[in-house]
């Protein structure tokens, strides 16, 4: 059976994670909590609210350290910071695929 998201906890964990502005936790690359959208693609989408349906490749998004459909939990020491396309790459892999990770400060949890 398929774990239902909150979209209350969803952001607040977004606003918890992105306080601090770490980088992302993928590849080790700083974020820029300011990208929502790619700019040519402005406001074509037409439902209340869109700012455009093409999110920033580098744009903030909240990962699930093991994925929700793989047996994870929407809490927030399973979730942790990324780019959109980083997250993308990950997909619902939970040791992170072959996202390479680029900060020797960043180390996997064992």
């Amino acid at each position: 059976m398929a774990v239902r998201r909150s979209t209350t906890i969803r952001d607040r964990h977004r606003a918890v994670i992105a306080r601090a502005k770490p980088p992302c936790a993928l590849c080790g690359g700083p974020i820029d909590f300011t990208l929502t959208v790619l700019p040519e693609h402005g406001r074509r989408c037409k439902r209340a609210g869109c700012e455009g349906c093409v999110p920033h490749p580098m744009s903030f998004v909240v990962d699930h350290i093991v994925p929700l459909n793989r047996g994870g939990t929407d809490t927030l020491d399973n979730t942790q910071p990324a780019h959109w396309r980083c997250n993308r790459q990950k997909s619902d892999s939970a040791d992170g695929g072959p996202i390479l990770r680029r900060s020797g400060s960043l180390k996997r949890k064992t």
